[in-house]
């Protein structure tokens, strides 16, 4: 079914974030600060998290785990699937941590369930890396579209020479790499200036980041004290839709004058039959509330008229006349 996109509620929209930076610098207890987190702590790596910090998690030994726990593995079958989605209830946001060692349990799966996705060193083949690549869109997908949820996806950042400069890059083997960013929403790498934690979302010679809706430009991570809540992610994810929310209502306040304006500037062109209210309809329809397009829509509509009329403009008088034959 066609929809106006301006039509399209925004509140409450689900977003797809990764975060990339070194080891230890913060990046799970970040993470951790967006809504309701449900943690998938592929890594093991709990136990590294201030406790006062940590959420509710889970420890999945291989990626079977992570489509069972997750229901991607009773998708079609919808009273499964409605069980998981009961479960994942208290949850707004699945945090996957890392998501290179998801990938690399991706990985072993893909070669276990078909030889010709791996290769005789253990790593994976082309056509491995193909299925791989897809199965993480079919991740992203579910969590996003059918369980609903934000989505937030760590990665470790390592250093890359590009002549004289190093670059930071997300850790992720081979071609996947498109593939990790393509979905995202936001994607922003975590540094230290100084004695301060920052987190950049846009584009920059050191690292590629990804930042829409508002949100873009390097952030300063606050430090937790005992008494600061951990809801950075939290808020981030406010401004965004508070953004796209304003957005919404700017267009759809636009529309509405652009429809007024429309409405009154037509009834004013079907009272046009000579010269002279041609002239006046003219100057009322200068006078309008313009909205988006209806300015020129209605000078179109008026020029039909008049050229019908057999009727031109004096520059002079500044009023219509009749065309004599």
């Amino acid at each position: 079914m066609i929809q106006n996109p301006n039509d399209r509620p925004v509140k409450d929209k689900k977003i797809r974030m990764l975060i990339a930076g070194y080891p230890g610098i913060g990046k799970s207890t970040l993470s951790l600060s967006a809504p309701a987190p449900l943690h998938v702590d592929v890594d093991f790596g709990i136990d590294r998290i201030e406790p006062q910090y940590r959420a509710p998690y889970i420890q999945p030994k291989d990626y079977e785990e992570i489509r069972h726990d997750l229901g991607m593995d009773v998708a079609d079958k919808p009273d499964a699937l409605a069980a998981v989605k009961k479960e994942l209830e208290p949850f707004q946001t699945i945090v996957i941590d890392t998501g290179g060692k998801m990938l690399t349990l991706m990985s072993q799966w893909a070669m276990k369930i078909d030889p010709k996705y791996g290769q005789r060193d253990g790593s994976l083949s082309l056509k491995g890396y193909g299925f791989v690549g897809r199965e993480f869109q079919r991740f992203m997908d579910h969590c996003f579209y059918i369980l609903d949820k934000n989505i937030v996806i760590v990665f470790h950042a390592i250093e890359e020479k590009d002549g004289d400069n190093v670059k930071l890059r997300i850790k992720v083997e081979g071609q996947t790499k498109n593939n990790v960013w393509e979905p995202m929403d936001l994607g922003g790498f975590v540094e230290i200036q100084g004695n301060t934690r920052t987190i950049g979302f846009s584009n920059c010679e050191r690292y590629f980041a990804k930042g829409t809706r508002g949100v873009n430009g390097v952030y300063k991570i606050p430090t937790l004290e005992a008494d600061t809540p951990n809801n950075f992610l939290t808020k981030l994810f406010e401004q965004y839709n508070a953004k796209s929310e304003a957005e919404v209502a700017m267009i759809a306040a636009g529309k509405a004058k652009y429809e007024a304006a429309m409405k009154a500037g037509t009834d004013l062109i079907v009272s046009v039959t000579d010269s002279d209210t041609a002239t006046d309809a003219a100057q009322k329809l200068s006078a309008l509330d313009h909205a988006l397009t209806s300015k020129d829509e209605l000078r179109k509509l008026l020029a039909d008229k008049v050229a019908d009329l057999g009727l031109k403009w004096n520059k002079d008088t500044k009023s219509y006349e009749k065309v004599e034959a």
